[in-house]
């Protein structure tokens, strides 16, 4: 193991074990990737949603459906619907 071949591994090895044996250390570990992941969710939501913004714009400015794809990633599919919105 490369723990037992180089001191700063084991090092920080022990340290790793002993956080995690903390239950309050862990829990607020577990409390931070929990709020980054929603944040990253979020983002990626709020992303998702200025695409179909585009969409709709393009296709208000009657844009080839191929073309919009490219330009939103979007599936011909979710264009669309997107007419069959309005």
């Amino acid at each position: 193991m490369i723990a037992e071949r180089n001191p700063e591994v084991k090092k920080a090895v022990v340290k790793l074990l002993e956080l995690s044996a903390d239950e309050q250390v862990r829990d607020l570990y577990e409390r931070r990737e929990k709020e980054r992941r929603d944040i990253a969710s979020l983002v990626g939501g709020a992303r998702r949603e200025e695409r179909f913004d585009i969409a709709r714009k393009m296709l208000v400015m009657n844009v080839q459906l191929d073309i919009i794809v490219k330009a939103t990633g979007l599936t011909s599919e979710e264009i669309k619907d997107l007419l069959d919105l309005n």
